[in-house]
């Protein structure tokens, strides 16, 4: 059972309404809640030195992580306009005594706000994991490179076991979901950061790969690069596959790193394939590979935000969850009319080689 300790700092005058807030609508809480409260002071940094408010206190509660998003929502609407009112969320290892399954609230929910969130963590957690996911870093930057260059002596020397170490250190799961999770949310701000993310990964690669492309012989007849120049309905069925296991890995907070392996299969040996193609003089068989490589991150684009969408993955407020519904809307229409133009300009082009 995975747990999270929800931690509020606010005005004392508060603690009153925040217990009978809890105590009121237990029977809507689908979660087990331990509440531990305390008076703990709060350091204020001063011009010379730090010292305590004597005013704020925090509040900890111990719940399940799949049922934190309820809490969560009652929290925020309820003291969000407080001065100095802030929600933190620590993930934990283990908790003692452990809390059994007789311990747990059943929902009896009547009220079509207060849904339950089954299987998945909170909408802040998965907004806070992927938007760091989401930023350009030294590190993102570095691995990009490594993972190209290791992939592209992988496919020139037909070498399986090294393109799949190459896919393990491939950051290409993170922002592809990361924009799925901007797409369901409308959040426009995460949606810029993660394309800007994707596409500095994309030109890293492509340049990488067309360098080597120029230099190193590419035997276009080779298995590993001959199988990545065309588009077929298994490559598409693995990326929609990846893609859904990729955003049900971070709703869950499962472990991503296999899954990540998965995606960065459906996309980083199209990808350097085509550069390679691309600098060696193969242009017809790097458009191809460019082909597959689109068609793998739209379908996993696409399997994200499905799965997002059916998470019940939404902005807290009706506005905002008003105006995400349009966004996801759009965006699946959008990536579904795309993946369907590549799939036809494919199969055209495959019966005007016949």
């Amino acid at each position: 059972m995975a747990l999270r300790l929800i931690e509020i700092s606010l005005h004392k005058d508060k603690q009153p309404a925040v217990e009978e807030l809890i105590s009121s609508r237990k029977e809507v809480l689908d979660l087990t809640i331990q509440p531990a409260m305390g008076f703990w002071k709060i350091p204020i940094q001063g011009d010379w030195k730090t010292r305590f408010s004597t005013d704020m206190i925090i509040i900890r509660m111990l719940v399940q992580a799949e049922g934190s998003q309820n809490l969560l929502d009652l929290l925020e609407e309820a003291f969000a306009e407080e001065d100095d009112f802030r929600i933190n969320i620590f993930a934990l290892e283990a908790s003692f005594p452990s809390i059994t399954d007789e311990e747990k609230i059943e929902s009896v929910s009547t009220n079509e706000k207060e849904v339950t969130h089954k299987g998945r963590v909170s909408r802040e957690e998965l907004h806070d994991d992927l938007e760091k996911g989401a930023m350009i870093t030294n590190i993102y930057i570095s691995m990009i490179v490594l993972s190209s260059i290791v992939a592209a002596i992988g496919v020139i020397n037909n070498n399986v076991a090294v393109i799949i170490g190459a896919m393990v250190i491939a950051p290409m799961l993170t922002p592809n979901v990361s924009l799925s999770l901007a797409t369901a949310l409308g959040d426009l701000q995460l949606a810029k950061r993660a394309l800007k993310t994707i596409l500095l990964g994309i030109s890293i690669a492509v340049i990488l790969s067309f360098s080597l492309g120029l230099i190193l012989p590419v035997d276009p007849s080779l298995q590993e690069i001959s199988s990545r120049t065309s588009v077929g309905l298994m490559d598409i069925a693995l990326a929609l596959a990846s893609g859904a296991a990729g955003a049900l890995a971070f709703t869950s907070a499962a472990s991503a790193v296999l899954i990540g392996v998965a995606v960065a299969v459906a996309l980083m040996p199209p990808l350097v394939v085509f550069g390679l193609l691309l600098g060696a003089g193969y242009y017809s068989l790097a458009l191809g590979a460019l082909f597959l490589f689109l068609a793998n991150l739209i379908s996993v684009n696409l399997a994200g935000v499905v799965i997002f969408l059916v998470q019940g993955i939404e902005p807290r407020t009706w506005w905002e969850a008003k105006k995400a519904k349009e966004a996801t809307l759009l965006a699946i229409v959008g990536w579904a009319i795309l993946l369907a133009i590549l799939i036809m300009i494919v199969l055209i082009s495959g019966q005007q080689n016949l």
